[in-house]
């Protein structure tokens, strides 16, 4: 698995998560697998079957997350600027179609939340907004064509 960059605090995240898997949710796997156990012919058990499944996809997960933590590297904010677009900083656009304005904040994937206004910068508007200053043009394509953003503010 590749570098994953990402904040201090979503890495707290991660860590939050996978405490939660390991403490909370593989003790009540294998309470199941247990349960499910003793009640008979294992051949036959679709509750044994479901909670093995439930446990292999669990661990995955485990696993997964384990690496993510290993492999992160904290990005220091306080060496991003705002003189252009880049990540974790938030920069409101205004869409030169429909005149609509819009505030997106550029994060990693573990952090991105478009709930919250919170874009991956892998994303092709990230990507197109990416390295801009106030007053650029972002030319961005997506699914249905080519956007036009008008970058108004960069901010932390």
């Amino acid at each position: 698995m590749a570098t994953t960059y990402m904040t201090a605090e979503g890495l707290q995240k991660l860590k939050d998560e996978l405490q939660f898997l390991e403490g909370t949710e593989r003790p009540r796997v294998i309470a199941a697998i247990a349960e499910a156990r003793d009640k008979g012919d294992l051949s036959e058990n679709a509750e044994y079957d479901a909670a093995k499944e439930e446990q292999g996809h669990l661990e995955t997960k485990i696993a997964q997350l384990k690496t993510k933590i290993m492999d992160a590297r904290i990005i220091d904010e306080t060496t991003i600027k705002t003189d252009e677009v880049q990540i974790l900083t938030k920069v409101k656009v205004e869409n030169l179609k429909n005149g609509q304005q819009k505030t997106y904040q550029l994060v990693t994937e573990d952090e991105a939340n478009i709930l919250e206004g919170r874009i991956a910068v892998t994303t092709p508007i990230a990507k197109g907004l990416m390295g801009k200053k106030v007053g650029d043009i972002a030319q961005v394509q997506v699914p249905a064509g080519i956007m036009e953003f008008k970058i108004l503010e960069i901010s932390l």
